[in-house]
Parts: structure tokens; sequence; C-alpha cells
């Protein structure tokens, strides 16, 4: 079904029509072996937010592709911080997406992952509160959950004093949860390369100047460059790009 503003592809082969969901889904698609993408929008001249919220820059055709990574995805990792100051809630997919995840043998929602040191997350969340899988938390050894926690996420410890990344992303993968999408934020995003453990990006970029202020879609000590080749280009009528790059 396409509805909304419609999206295009210029590169590579671009179609004569506008994309509906089967072929985005298709463009997108599951990977045959563990994988982990990262979902990021950002201005031209590369902020992460507006106001300090990502949603000054994600428009309908991003929401929409946003609402399909999801569909695709065993696992939705997010830093505890953007959690919270996203306020995400329950990770509940439209009766359509459960269809097609039905359809195609998987569970009706994925697993929403929480990734937190400190352990200052709030149980009364809906995304825990209301989650229709029992989410889970990576953390560390060393960590102490506050009162009512363990009754709406299971703790997985990874890590003496931190949360070891690798490790946690082995564990996932050790419970079915092959296919991973994370969702930021930059400190997690810039973690995860500089373990080298991101496999894609699909990055939407919005056609506005958000000028000095915000940061980048990713942040944390630098770490080696590391090169992800160019999938595909999509295109909207106002201008704004989403782009897949992803590793051979």
């Amino acid at each position: 079904m396409s509805v909304g503003i419609p999206i295009g592809r210029i590169w590579p082969v671009p179609p004569a029509q506008a994309l509906d969901d089967a072929t985005l889904t298709a463009l997108y698609g599951r990977a045959d072996r563990p994988h982990l993408r990262v979902n990021f929008v950002s201005s031209l001249d590369g902020a992460v937010s507006i106001d300090g919220y990502s949603a000054g820059l994600s428009g309908e055709p991003d929401k929409r592709v946003f609402g399909l990574l999801r569909m695709l995805c065993d696992g939705l990792v997010v830093a505890a911080g953007t959690l919270r100051h996203e306020g995400y809630r329950a990770l509940r997919l439209a009766e359509r997406r459960r269809a097609w995840r039905r359809e195609h043998g998987l569970p009706e929602h994925p697993r929403l992952v929480v990734v937190s040191g400190s352990l200052k997350l709030d149980p009364a969340q809906a995304a825990f509160a209301d989650a229709p899988v029992r989410p889970l938390v990576l953390t560390h050894a060393e960590a102490t959950p506050p009162p009512g926690l363990t009754e709406v996420a299971d703790l997985v410890r990874c890590g003496t004093d931190r949360v070891d990344l690798a490790a946690g992303i082995a564990e996932l993968r050790r419970r079915g949860l092959d296919q991973l999408l994370c969702e930021g934020g930059p400190h997690l995003f810039g973690a995860l390369t500089a373990a080298d453990l991101v496999d894609e990006l699909c990055l939407t970029v919005s056609p506005l100047l958000a000028g000095g202020g915000p940061g980048r879609i990713s942040a944390g000590p630098p770490s080696p460059p590391r090169r992800l080749p160019l999938r595909h280009t999509l295109v909207t009528e106002d201008g704004t790009l989403l782009l897949r790059y992803a590793r051979t």
C-alpha cells in the first residue's frame, strides 16, 4: 500500500512509479545473517535534532520507513537516555505489520532492548509497563535496578563496570535476535561504531539547515573510519533523501 507523500528511487535503476510498501520492504529487507542496522535522521548540515528533538527533522516519508524498519527487526536497540528524552511508548506494531510478521514466521512484535549503564529507568514508562513483549535491558554487573524494573523487564549483565556492547550483542543473538535495529542515540551509535558492530546505516536527510547548536548523529571518543558502501538512494518531492549504506 502506498500512502501520503510518494517516495521514488533515483539510484540504482529508478522505477517509473512511486514505491509501495511491498517494494520498500524488499529494498530494505532482512539480512541472511546476523545484522545490526542503525537508523537516523539529520538536517542538511548534520544536526541530529531541532529544538532538542528528532521529531523536528522527521516527515511522513521518514516515519513510513521508520515503521517498516521496526517491522523487519527482531530487536529494537535504544539507549536509555534516548528512551527517556524522546518519551518512547510501547513497541507495538499496527495490525497490517503484525500480519506481515506472522506471514514470515516472526513473532507479532519485535523486542525492545534498552542499553543502560546507570539503570536510571522508570518501570512505569509505557515502553516497559505497556510492552507487548517483555523488554531486555543491557547493563553491567555493578548497576543496581530501581524498584519495580525487574518486574517489567529482564536484565542482561554484560561487563563488570560498564556495558560491554560486543558481549551484549552476542547475547542478543544467542537469544534469537539476529536482526537488530538501533535508533540511537548518538553516543550509542558512536560506541557501536567504535566496537565495529555496525553493519548498516539508514540515514534520512531532511532538507533543512538547522544552524549551530545541535550535535551530530554520532558522538563519543574518536574511532577509525570505516567504509560503508551506498546501497540505494530514495527521494521525495520535498527533497528528503532516504539513504541506505551497508557492508558487503
